[in-house]
């Protein structure tokens, strides 16, 4: 049985000996497969012959876009066409002795390849199983196409991510991909730590919308109890523009309010009976906010946060991504990791949070479609004319080199 095989872990490759099979296209699935990876996981990627979607959304550089060039890395890609039945058969071959197998194929369809848990998993009792989907396995809205935009505005994301048009906007970023992702990986997490009691693995449900939903955390319960739409819980915090830039502000208790206007020169807000506290500052945002704006324009960024980080308020420049780069505290910490990637360059992103050392460095950058087809398949039992078969057949496809 898979789960029997022995590992060797350590706290930079916990995960070592692992093997993960990654059907996912996109961002939540091969995001969720990179994080095995990055722990140490062996990760096959799995594409059909056109490649993951991800590769083609946005810009190209060589073979990439950014998305798949910073969500496939430490992988290995086998492409395999999965309209065929020798690509079905390779496929469940490959199962057998997977520890996981991630997938995003549409409720039903995996069922229908010959690829459903059900049949998989009766041959390897050990495989821990995740459908990654918009709505989830079951449901009226399952069999629904679903999208990071979808998710964001079906959860009520959008909804409380109001701009100063008044307008609902989705978040600027691929959030419920992501956030679906992490999720995806911490609930297999949790099941290889129980597959080693147990002794079995289990089919995980993980979608985009309920995943999305679970980060509004107190923002449901606030809605309901309240009766609608609440208040601002803390005005006058927000974004203000100055001089030079954007800075964001922000107040967690009544002192620093009054410590904020005394680090901008305005006492009399502090003593304004209109703004006496939180609910009330709330209640007449109009009348204060514009006032705060004035201010803040008088001076550049940098002037405005030696000011109100000596009062002890929490404020901080606003950053585009290059900036935040180029900052001096994220080179100092090794907040962020660089690859080479061939075709592409230097691929940048977020190191991992929590990762111990370095391991991350280590991983081998995004492949191109197929680049490990012939690797991948000779680990797996077959011969090289087994193989050249495949691939006159079309079953597989093996990268150019």
């Amino acid at each position: 049985m898979v789960g029997e095989r022995k590992l060797t872990p350590t706290h930079e490759a916990p995960y070592r000996g692992l093997k993960v099979l990654d059907f996912g296209q996109g961002i939540a699935s091969p995001y969720c497969a990179m994080l095995l990876g990055v722990y140490g996981a062996e990760v096959i990627k799995v594409e059909p012959p056109e490649g993951d979607w991800s590769r083609y959304l946005g810009t190209t550089y060589g073979n990439h876009t950014t998305l798949s060039a910073v969500y496939n890395r430490g992988k290995r890609s086998l492409c395999l066409d999965m309209k065929h039945k020798d690509g079905i058969a390779i496929a469940r071959r490959l199962a057998r002795d997977a520890d996981v197998l991630i997938e995003g194929f549409r409720p039903g369809v995996a069922e229908r390849l010959g690829l459903g848990y059900e049949s998989l998993s009766h041959d390897n009792r050990g495989l821990i199983y995740l459908s990654v989907s918009g709505f989830g396995q079951s449901g009226p809205y399952s069999k629904r196409p679903g999208s990071d935009s979808v998710a964001q505005a079906f959860s009520g994301l959008v909804s409380v991510n109001l701009g100063a048009d008044g307008v609902p906007h989705r978040v600027g970023t691929t959030i419920s991909d992501v956030v679906t992702g992490v999720y995806a990986f911490q609930a297999i997490a949790t099941t290889l730590f129980a597959r080693a009691t147990v002794g079995t693995g289990r089919w995980i449900d993980v979608n985009l919308c309920q995943s999305t939903a679970a980060l509004l955390g107190h923002k449901v319960a606030e809605f309901i109890l309240e009766g609608g739409a609440p208040r601002a819980l803390n005005v006058p915090a927000g974004t203000y523009q100055t001089q030079d830039g954007w800075m964001m502000v922000t107040l967690v208790n009544e002192p620093q309010y009054k410590r904020l206007c005394a680090a901008i020169g305005r006492d009399d807000l502090a003593s304004d009976p209109r703004f006496a506290d939180f609910a009330a500052r709330a209640d007449c945002a109009d009348a204060l906010i514009p006032q705060m704006r004035e201010v803040f324009l008088t001076q550049p960024t940098e002037a405005w946060l030696t000011r109100l980080h000596a009062a002890d308020i929490i404020a901080e420049r606003i950053h585009d991504p290059g900036e935040w780069l180029r900052n001096a505290h994220v080179e100092a910490t090794n907040a962020a990791v660089c690859q080479d990637t061939p075709g592409v360059g230097p691929v940048f992103s977020p190191r991992t949070p929590g990762i111990a050392g370095l391991s991350e460095d280590r991983l081998c950058p995004s492949p191109d479609v197929g680049q490990d087809s012939y690797q991948v398949l000779i680990e797996a039992g077959y011969d090289r004319a087994a193989i050249d078969e495949l691939v006159q057949s079309g079953a597989v496809r093996q990268a150019k080199k």
